[in-house]
């Protein structure tokens, strides 16, 4: 382990003991006292910079205003890919920004928590209930109602996907709900989104035609992740021969990251974009896509494509993707025979 992550892991630790009874003094509204229509503006707390866990915020996000129709949205985030993420959320009002690195602008830091405490919400929800500063952030916030995140214990045992980052802040959301009177919300959990235009769809459509130059389905990987996520070429190369070899009428490219980096020595024909929208119009227009975790696999899945997902580190239960036909594989558990079978399932 490196030193800088054993640093940050003894900080976490640190940080999570210091504030694990924040909010156990809060005193909730009495049952019955809330209406939905009382919702007027919300607060969303998820100070992760990273574009996975910022497209992973996006079904939390529609579950609000599904929840309370009209309501104005702001988000406390960190770094600057939430624009282009929520970009078409109309409802979402202001995103409010940590720097990504706050020592190195410690006045902008400063200024973002303390925009907390100049507005009054109606609601406000840490997404994260492992997150100190968003527990912090929503015990200093000026709302009636304050969402922690602690998940219930009713919760775990109604629901398997309880573990999931993107369902169980919906799941605790309602079920907090309900204690205040409010009728629980039974619909299917909402979808990663980014809510791409037709505009965007067709602009994606006419770039994936300049890149195939045929009219026969595609077939979309990305070979790159980050640390141990990451297969090697001998893996990728295994797969991409496989693919060549089952689905000859398939068109199969390749999405490149900014590194331009290949698993596949760049024997694909490949694509990279700048704008996140334009990578995930281009995307939609994809029969399938073929990752492993990592952000740009959730971009495709909050572009409404469906996924295959290779986990070997992380864990599957919590971020794998789901929808849309969706699978998360753990290739510690399966065997190429399994992967194909799903990616047959999906293409069929």
């Amino acid at each position: 382990m490196k030193f800088k992550t054993r640093i940050n892991n003894i900080r976490r630790s640190i940080m999570r003991s210091i504030t694990k009874n924040v909010g156990s003094a809060y005193s909730e509204p009495k049952k019955g006292e809330i209406k939905i229509s009382d919702i007027k503006k919300v607060l969303i707390i998820r100070p992760n910079h990273r574009l996975g866990n910022q497209l992973l915020l996006t079904p939390l996000v529609q579950e609000v205003i599904n929840m309370f129709p009209g309501c104005e949205i702001d988000l406390f985030v960190k770094g600057g890919v939430a624009h282009p993420v929520f970009e078409n959320y109309q409802q979402v009002n202001k995103i409010i920004k940590l720097p990504k690195k706050p020592f190195n602008n410690l006045f902008q830091y400063a200024k973002s928590w303390i925009s907390i405490k100049q507005k009054t919400y109606d609601l406000v929800i840490n997404a994260d209930r492992n997150s100190s500063s968003g527990r912090l952030l929503t015990q200093m916030s000026k709302a009636k109602i304050k969402v922690f995140g602690d998940v219930d214990e009713t919760i775990k045992q109604q629901y398997d996907d309880y573990e999931h980052i993107s369902k169980y802040p919906i799941y605790n959301l309602r079920h907090y709900l309900s204690r205040l009177g409010i009728e629980y919300n039974t619909t299917e959990i909402p979808l990663l989104d980014i809510k791409l235009s037709e505009e965007e769809i067709s602009k994606g459509k006419n770039i994936l035609k300049d890149i195939i130059r045929n009219n026969k389905k595609t077939i979309c990987i990305y070979t790159n992740a980050t640390g141990n996520k990451c297969y090697s070429e001998t893996w990728w190369e295994t797969v991409y021969s496989r693919l060549l070899k089952e689905y000859p009428e398939f068109n199969i490219i390749e999405m490149l990251p900014i590194e331009n980096i290949s698993k596949i020595n760049f024997k694909a024909p490949n694509f990279y974009s700048q704008d996140i929208r334009e990578m995930g119009a281009i995307i939609h227009n994809t029969n399938i896509f073929v990752s492993a975790d990592n952000g740009v696999m959730h971009l495709a899945s909050a572009s409404l494509t469906p996924i295959v997902g290779f986990f070997s580190r992380t864990k599957r239960n919590v971020y794998g993707s789901y929808g849309n036909g969706s699978v998360a594989l753990d290739t510690n558990e399966t065997n190429i025979e399994d992967w194909f079978n799903e990616i047959a399932r999906i293409l069929k």
